[in-house]
C-alpha cells in the first residue's frame, strides 16, 4: 500500500488534482472552490486486524514506512464504563492505513517498539493517550494537530474544520459518537475511522509550517513534550466524585446528600459490573429526584421519573437498599463539605478578599492582552487555574523570578513564563491610591 493512489470523492476531479491535498491551502471564507467531500480512503477501507499474525504483518509494514505516523483511537464514551480503545487507526507513508481491533489481542507492544523512534501525529491527543497507553502504545515524540491549531490562532480546531480549511477536503463526522464496542463494526464505520488518519500527516505539515511562520515552533514543542510526559500517567482521582452529579445543587441538607451519595455508588457498582456508562444504568436526574423524595418502598420509588424503565425496575431492590443505608447513617457519618484545595470560586472573591479579587482582575487583563498580542486563546497561553492560584496567594516577594518560579511549580511551561512573568509581577502589587505618589527610596 502506498500514499500515491487518488482519493475517492463524489465529483470528478480536475485533471491537475490527483487526490493529494491542495498545494496552496484554500480558505473557504475567501470565496474559493467548495471543499471536496472525502468519502473513502485512497487505498480502500482495510479490514480490522484481529490476530497476532495479522498484527505482525502490520508491525513490519509500519516499521518499513517513513516519516510521521498518524494515529487515532475510537472509544465507546457514553456507552461503556471504561474508556478503553475499541479500534486503533494508523497511517504512514509507504505503509498505508491499518485498522487494529485491540480486543482479541493481548497488547500492541510490538507495534509500539516498531514506532518508538517515529513522531506520532494525533488530533486532540489528550483524549486518546490514556487508552493507547492501556494497550501498550506510548509516543516518545508527538504532534497534536488540535493543539497546534490553537497555538496558531485558528478559531475552529476540530479535525473536520481544519481539514476543510487547510486541505480543501470535507470529512463527515456522523459516527464520532457511535458505540465502537459494537461487533462486527459496520463497513461505513470502518471507512469513517480510516478517513480520520487519511490526511492527518498532511494537516500536520501545514500546521507545522504555520507555527514556524509565526515563530511558535518552540512553544509547540514544549506543549507536545508535556503531553508525552503525561501519556501513561494515571487519571487524577477526584475526592467525592458523587458531588459532580448533575443537579445536585437542588438537594438541600446533608441527609439528602447522603442519599445522592448512596445511590451514586450503588449505580457505579452496577455500571462497573456491566461495563456500561453510569448514565445508561440510571440517569443523574433520577438520583436527584429520589434523594429529594426519599421513597420507602418500591411503589413510591418506581413512581419517580427515571425509575420506570424495565432495566431500572429490575434493580429496584438495589436502589432501595442504598436509600435504606443512607437513612440509617448516624449524623456524624453524613457528608460534610471538604476544605477546598486552592482558591475559592472567583465569584466569591470580592466578598472574601476584595484585594485578591482586584489582583485577579489585573492578572486576567494581562493574560487577555498578551494572548491577543500573540494570536492565542488565553487558556492556551496559561491555565486559568494557575492565574487564580497566583492571584490568591502571590509569593511573599513579588518579582519576575518569583512569579516565574510559582507558575513553574503549578506546571506552566517556559514559553508561557517568558511571555507573562514580567507583566504579572507588575500586576500583582496593589497600585497606590489615586493622588498618592508611590514610595521612593532615599539615595544612599
Amino acid at each position: 500500500m502506498t500514499d500515491e493512489a487518488p482519493l475517492s470523492r463524489r465529483d470528478t476531479p480536475e485533471p491537475e488534482r490527483d487526490g493529494r491535498p491542495h498545494a496552496d491551502s484554500p480558505d473557504p471564507t475567501a470565496g474559493g472552490p467548495d471543499p471536496v467531500p472525502l468519502t473513502a480512503p485512497r487505498d480502500g477501507t482495510p479490514r480490522p486486524v484481529e490476530s497476532a499474525e495479522e498484527l505482525a504483518e502490520v508491525v513490519a509494514r509500519m516499521a518499513a514506512g517513513s516519516g510521521p505516523v498518524a494515529i487515532d483511537a475510537e472509544r465507546a464514551s457514553g456507552y461503556r464504563y471504561t474508556q478503553r480503545a475499541y479500534l486503533v487507526q494508523l497511517r504512514r507513508t509507504g505503509a498505508g492505513t491499518a485498522l487494529i481491533d485491540p480486543l482479541p489481542l493481548d497488547d500492541l507492544r510490538t507495534l509500539d517498539a516498531a514506532l518508538a523512534e517515529s513522531e506520532w501525529v494525533l488530533h486532540a491527543a489528550s483524549q486518546d493517550l490514556a487508552c493507547l497507553a492501556e494497550i501498550g502504545l506510548k509516543p516518545r515524540r508527538l504532534f497534536d494537530t488540535e493543539l497546534a491549531a490553537r497555538l496558531a490562532g485558528f478559531e475552529r480546531v476540530g479535525l473536520a474544520a481544519l481539514t476543510e480549511q487547510l486541505l480543501g477536503y470535507s470529512l463527515e463526522k456522523h459516527h464520532s459518537a457511535a458505540d465502537w464496542s459494537t461487533r462486527p463494526l459496520p463497513e461505513s464505520w470502518l471507512t469513517y475511522a480510516a478517513l480520520d488518519v487519511e490526511l492527518l500527516t498532511d494537516l500536520r505539515d501545514h500546521l507545522a509550517a504555520e507555527l514556524e511562520r509565526q515563530g511558535k515552533t518552540a512553544w509547540a514543542a514544549e506543549e507536545f513534550a508535556a503531553l508525552v510526559a503525561s501519556a501513561d500517567r494515571p487519571p487524577r482521582v477526584r475526592p467525592d466524585p458523587w458531588r459532580r452529579t448533575s443537579g445536585i445543587h437542588r438537594v438541600r441538607g446533608s441527609r439528602a446528600q447522603s442519599r445522592v451519595r448512596a445511590l451514586w455508588y450503588a449505580r457505579d457498582g452496577v455500571a462497573a459490573r456491566r461495563d456500561s456508562a453510569p448514565g445508561r444504568v440510571l440517569p443523574d436526574s433520577a438520583i436527584v429526584a429520589a434523594a429529594e423524595a426519599d421513597p420507602k418502598d418500591e411503589r413510591s420509588l418506581l413512581a419517580i421519573a427515571g425509575f420506570g424503565g424495565r432495566s431500572v425496575r429490575r434493580l429496584a431492590r438495589v436502589w432501595l437498599d442504598a436509600l435504606d443505608e443512607a437513612r440509617a447513617l448516624p449524623d456524624d457519618a453524613l457528608p460534610v463539605n471538604q476544605p477546598v484545595e486552592g482558591p475559592p470560586p472567583p465569584h466569591r472573591w470580592a466578598e472574601r478578599d476584595p484585594v485578591a479579587a482586584a489582583r485577579l482582575t489585573r492578572c486576567r487583563s494581562v493574560v487577555v492582552t498578551t494572548a491577543e498580542a500573540n494570536n492565542l486563546p488565553p487558556e492556551n497561553l496559561i491555565s486559568p487555574d494557575f492565574v487564580r492560584r497566583l492571584a490568591w496567594s502571590p509569593p511573599d516577594e513579588v518579582t519576575p523570578q518569583t512569579v516565574g518560579d510559582t507558575l513553574r511549580g503549578f506546571g506552566a511551561r517556559n514559553w508561557q513564563i517568558t511571555l507573562l512573568a514580567d507583566q504579572l509581577a507588575d500586576a500583582l502589587p496593589t497600585p497606590p491610591a489615586p493622588g498618592l505618589a508611590p514610595p521612593t527610596t532615599n539615595p544612599a
